[in-house]
């Protein structure tokens, strides 16, 4: 949020265990890290320290009906009606043309009858095989689903440790491209930064206490999808953690020819360089529609605000200047007068602790949308005694739809440029 008179003389805006209290602007309310400003009805109850919000069962059911709309009409029936099934707003409706399936090691071709076959100590179809070991260096396919449909869901979980959430990677291919148009963390890809799971969700992700992780986005496929994980974790770490996971999918989908198809990348700067943008989405020469983003941000310099930087994007055209500008970091994900642990649908902040931070922002009920070119971009820009130029660690899981054939997506980071100075438990 950019410097205002009722902004001057504040206190930086880090930790949120700061054993102080806020500053107040002059319109008497206080600037918080790690406490709510205000009262409002949707954060009423809210326990800040752990990211969950206690809502009424009024609240919570008007919420989910919101989520559910938005999503049905962001993956509803393109062309005529009826030409792809409102299986959300519709679940009454029997004849979809729709084939439901599920992938998983207990049956990874999502074939009719092959679930289950795996024996254990109690005997064959009796939990056989929930989870394999990934060593270190090892790639395990997740799917490879052939047909037109759409993958409606994914589940995943393996063990919590942060540097194992930065080391394993999810590629995803689509329709046979070469290059994979989903390459990011396991951790980012499912909603949050730095490694640190976090209870929350939103409209895209929910994440369990123990690391229960569901990305939600629709997927579309015309010929073919593929998902693999590799474990990219370093050889003399010997550690082979268990991957277990679900992958539910229809078949049978009518897509337009031009349907988007999701594309995720993870970035990560440590430190971003003085006076240049932090891009969370360099720039892409095809239509497309801008999703959001997971930003992680460690805050390397405790005794100042971060957040002042805008979110700039530039769309079809722009050069020097952008279409959309926002207001500050906080602002863009819907916060204000500094960053709180609060998580939203759309919207929020999964983890303020100890400098380090976890936000994002879905643009689902506000579509970012381009025609043939678009870059993305979030200033450095601090306070302290004024506006300032700075440099902190930042990374981003950013998401979007753009049709077939998409250029290849920048270069992951290496393990060790990921796995740097995050989160220790």
């Amino acid at each position: 949020m950019m410097s205002r008179p009722g902004r001057q003389g504040a206190r930086p805006r880090g930790d949120p265990g700061a054993d102080h209290k806020p500053a107040a602007d002059i319109s008497g309310r206080e600037r918080t890290s790690g406490a709510q400003v205000g009262s409002s009805p949707l954060r009423q109850g809210a326990d800040i320290n752990q990211g969950r919000l206690a809502m009424t069962r009024k609240e919570t059911m008007a919420w989910a009906a919101l989520v559910l709309g938005v999503i049905a009409c962001a993956w509803g029936p393109t062309g005529a009606r009826g030409q792809q099934p409102d299986v959300i707003h519709e679940p009454y409706r029997l004849d979809t043309g729709l084939v439901s399936r599920s992938i998983s090691f207990e049956n990874p071709t999502g074939a009719p009858g092959e679930g289950g076959k795996a024996a254990s100590n109690l005997g064959v179809g009796r939990k056989g095989l929930p989870a394999k070991p990934i060593k270190p260096g090892e790639t395990l396919p997740l799917c490879d689903i052939q047909g037109k449909g759409t993958i409606r869901h994914i589940w995943l979980t393996t063990e919590s440790r942060p540097e194992n959430l930065r080391s394993l990677v999810i590629r995803a291919w689509w329709d046979g491209q070469e290059h994979p148009s989903i390459e990011c963390p396991v951790g980012d890809l499912f909603g949050f930064a730095h490694g640190k799971v976090m209870p929350y969700c939103s409209a895209v992700h929910s994440v369990g206490p123990t690391g229960g992780m569901n990305l939600w986005l629709p997927m579309p496929f015309a010929k073919r999808a593929k998902f693999t994980i590799t474990n990219e974790a370093p050889s003399e770490s010997k550690k082979a953690p268990p991957i277990f996971y679900q992958i539910d999918y229809t078949l049978g989908d009518k897509h337009a020819d031009d349907v988007g198809r999701l594309h995720v990348l993870f970035r990560r700067e440590n430190p971003t360089t003085l006076k240049k943008d932090f891009e969370l989405l360099p720039e892409r020469n095809n239509k497309g529609r801008f999703i959001g983003s997971v930003i992680g941000i460690r805050n390397l310099h405790p005794d100042q605000w971060w957040g002042e930087g805008e979110v700039k994007v530039y769309m079809d055209g722009d050069k020097e200047f952008p279409t959309i500008c926002g207001t500050g970091s906080e602002d863009y994900v819907g916060l204000a007068w500094g960053i709180q642990q609060t998580p939203f649908f759309y919207n929020g902040c999964s983890l303020n602790q100890k400098n380090f931070v976890s936000m994002y922002r879905w643009h689902l009920p506000d579509p970012i949308a381009w025609q043939k070119q678009c870059r993305i971009t979030i200033q450095q820009i601090s306070w302290k005694n004024g506006l300032a130029e700075t440099q902190d660690d930042w990374s981003c899981a950013t998401f979007w739809y753009e049709p077939l054939p998409s250029a290849a997506l920048p270069k992951l980071p290496d393990v060790k440029a990921r796995t740097a100075d995050i989160w220790k438990d």
